[in-house]
This record gives C-alpha cells, structure tokens and sequence, in this order.
C-alpha cells in the first residue's frame, strides 16, 4: 500500500499567507460539486454538504481498495457570487448570495468511481436529502490572486475590499469568475477568531479581452 497522499500539502493552490496577496495560475482542477443559494447560516447549506462529504468519503475508501493508492479527503470548498458586489464586500448581504460547494477529487479518479461512489451512499438507508445534486465538475480558474484569512467569515468583509478597489487597480488586474474560498479549518472545532480561509479571486489583465 502506498503512502497516504495529502493534496494541501502538494498543490501550490493550497498556500496562502495572511496579509499577502499572492497571484498565481492554478491548474484545471476536478470537484465534487453541489449548487444553493441564500444564507449559509441555514438548512440548505447543511444539507449540500452533508451531501457531498459521504461521497468525498465513499470515493476516498474506494480508491484506497481498489486502485491501492490512499489520500487524505480534502477540505470543503465554495464559490460565491452575487448580481452585487457589494453584497459580499460591504453589505454582505447573504440572503442575495450563490454558491456552489466543492470538495476536490485526485487526478486519478474517474467518473466511473465517482457513479459508483453515489450509488454506494444512495444504497444506505440515510442516504443525504440531497445526493441526487452532487455532480463531478472541472474547474479551470487559470490567473487568480489568493491569501489567507484569519478569523471568522464575516470578517472578511475588509480584505475583499482591500482585494478589489486597492490590489487588483494597483497591478493592472479585474476579477473575472467566482470569488473561491477553501475552508481549511473546521467551523465546528474551531473558535471563529482562529478559522483560516484561503481567499482567491481569478483575474484577468485590464487590458486583455473577456
């Protein structure tokens, strides 16, 4: 049996540094994927993810048995957008927010693995309300700006704005795709002060064509 895989400490997607803005070209990339709108304060939001990590963890099990190659589940994903952009940079106003939850797969697996997977956890007699919606996607974000956050989600508010009317105009960028944000502390284990959040933003250059 081979060594366990960690992807977060693999993929140079997965570094940020708290008060750095850091641009870099990130791969195409394959996710489990379920969509919702609205506050994530609420049910819905607890029934995507509940959705989608007894797959992450269906899919991870079966890699290890079948293909003898083992890997750590990789941390719950989003992005988030808004017809506004002030809803998420001063407003934050989060009943006018959508989003689409991501969990990331390896290379490796297919989207056999990933049918028998759900079918796996559509067999049990819980089977998540809403595992019918957990699709397989690619998602290719190229340039983009990321950093870390330290602290809760609605702290945020400041360092998306120093991202977007003080960075981006500064380097000759403009957002271009869904703000991302990786979740790379557990909000139920974790003070809200000490939450570490990884905020990415794709870019493209003023002066290049959309």
């Amino acid at each position: 049996m081979s060594e366990k895989i960690d992807l977060k400490k693999q993929l140079d997607a997965y570094r940020a540094k708290q008060g750095e803005f850091r641009i870099l070209d990130v791969p195409p990339q394959r996710y489990l994927a379920i969509d919702g709108a609205g506050d994530p304060n609420t049910a819905v939001f607890g029934e995507a993810v509940e959705a989608l990590f007894p797959v992450a963890y269906a899919l991870k099990f079966a890699s290890k048995r079948q293909l003898g190659r083992d890997y750590v589940v990789m941390p719950l994903e989003g992005l988030w957008w808004s017809d506004e952009l002030d809803a998420f940079t001063s407003r934050r106003d989060k009943s006018r927010w959508q989003w689409t939850l991501l969990v990331l797969t390896p290379e490796w697996i297919d989207g056999d693995l990933v049918e028998a997977a759900i079918g796996q956890v559509a067999a049990k007699a819980a089977a998540p309300a809403r595992l019918a919606d957990v699709r397989i996607d690619t998602l290719e974000e190229g340039r983009c700006v990321q950093t870390l956050h330290l602290g809760s989600f609605d702290d945020e508010a400041g360092v998306l704005e120093r991202l977007h009317h003080e960075f981006l105009p500064a380097n000759g960028l403009t957002p271009t795709g869904r703000h991302h944000e990786i979740y790379l502390s557990d909000p139920r284990k974790t003070a809200p002060e000490k939450l570490r959040t990884i905020l990415r933003q794709p870019v493209r250059p003023l002066s290049a064509p959309r």
